[in-house]
């Protein structure tokens, strides 16, 4: 038994707004998210200060403060992301939601860092005077999918995916499969990520972040010879995906279908991507959809600004697709916001097929010789009535994940 899958509700939280017209009059207006972070001047052997923040990222006075105690803002993000997806699904307070037949897959690259200070002061000097009863709460990496399950009374399964920047593509494709194959009937699904930090700090020893800071409208620059290094970001994404039969039974409003998806690994190195299995992953996402390559009107590609990154990306994409297919990644404008976006660019995707309107890569000059020959779309919008698209997201370990929407 194969079912079919789709999207009724859709919320997120950027840092160039919360709802589509927000997002794309920022993207018609060339704007970008990236800020210089002048709070992280204090952490002298960070080399970047740049990050793209949700400028009101906090609202806890939303909800009562009894269901807020375990979450830490990454958590919050994400239930606040679910609300609106929900509502926008019409299911927000639907009894159907405790029916054991709604589930959650969601995930973010870890919790909520700052939470990690209790633990920390407890091994260097043995002190717990910073651990609270929920500390672990807000720190434990399924700390979205959780507080989502108990803020709005889940019952079905819980899937975490806890994969770095394929956290929210894998929650979207493991909550098709289990709609696809009878586990579910309805799936919240996404991802999130707070900024933090220490999330900079990690890919800043790995001299991948970028160091322009004193110009952060110029950064990042995925796929463009002058980039150097990504830059961190933060926000979350909900999708409501729901079988297809009910969904129409119930006279919801459908965005879109998901017809494909597909994940594997490289299993070969954790920072050195491979762009003959990230081609393997896209391929079986099409298999999966049942579709040949010229069927994709278009593609969402991952493009962090990394080298080795933006290159295997290019090569595999150029490998299924050839030259022609337009192509954009959204972390120019929106940084990198690791495990919230896979989520994040699936929505606004979905929304840019809808309107028949896509943005161009931001800060793409020029080309990077050693990146693939692909119709980037650069300085102005394309627009374009596409049947298909395509969303592709890789991470640290070698995950790669392909996902394929279809017009409702």
């Amino acid at each position: 038994m194969s079912r079919r899958v789709v999207v009724t509700g859709m919320g997120g939280m950027t840092a160039l707004g919360n709802d589509w017209p927000s997002i794309r009059a920022q993207f018609e207006a060339g704007r970008t998210a990236i800020r210089r972070m002048s709070d992280w001047d204090r952490y002298q052997d960070l080399n970047t200060r740049l990050g793209a923040p949700i400028p009101d990222r906090a609202g806890a006075d939303h909800y009562p403060r009894k269901k807020t105690r375990t979450m830490g803002p990454v958590a919050l993000m994400a239930v606040r992301a679910t609300e609106a997806a929900l509502t926008d699904a019409g299911l927000l307070g639907d009894p159907f939601l405790q029916s054991g037949r709604t589930g959650v897959a969601y995930g973010s690259s870890f919790g909520t860092p700052a939470a990690v200070k209790g633990f920390y002061e407890l091994m260097t000097e043995g002190t717990s005077r910073s651990l609270t009863a929920t500390s672990y709460l807000q720190m434990m990496s399924h700390t979205a999918p959780v507080n989502i399950g108990v803020f709005f009374g889940i019952t079905g399964r819980i899937i975490t995916t806890s994969s770095a920047c394929t956290s929210g593509s894998q929650g979207i494709g493991y909550a098709c499969e289990a709609i696809r194959w009878g586990g579910a009937d309805v799936m919240i699904a996404g991802g999130a990520e707070e900024l933090d930090v220490t999330m900079a700090a990690a890919f800043d020893t790995l001299f991948a972040t970028s160091t322009r800071n004193d110009d952060p409208a110029g950064a990042p620059r995925p796929f463009d010879r002058d980039r150097d290094g990504l830059v961190i970001g933060e926000g979350a994404c909900t999708l409501v995906l729901e079988e297809r039969e009910r969904a129409l039974a119930r006279g919801a409003r459908i965005h879109c279908e998901i017809v494909g998806f597909a994940t594997n690994s490289d299993g070969s190195h954790v920072t050195q991507p491979r762009s003959e299995t990230m081609a393997i992953a896209l391929n079986a996402a099409l298999q999966d959809a049942g579709l040949k390559p010229d069927a994709i009107g278009f593609v969402n590609g991952h493009g962090t600004a990394t080298e080795w990154g933006d290159i295997a990306e290019s090569q595999a994409t150029h490998a299924v697709f050839g030259a022609t297919t337009p192509f954009h990644s959204l972390k120019g404008y929106l940084g990198h916001s690791l495990g919230a976006c896979g989520a994040i660019e699936a929505w606004l995707g979905i929304e840019m097929m809808r309107d028949g309107w896509f943005a161009p890569n931001a800060n793409l000059a020029v080309v990077d010789e050693r990146c693939a020959p692909l119709d980037y779309v650069v300085d102005a919008p394309r627009r374009l009535e596409i049947d298909h698209f395509m969303s592709n997201n890789f991470a640290f370990g070698g995950i790669n994940t392909s996902l394929v929407f279809k017009r409702a």
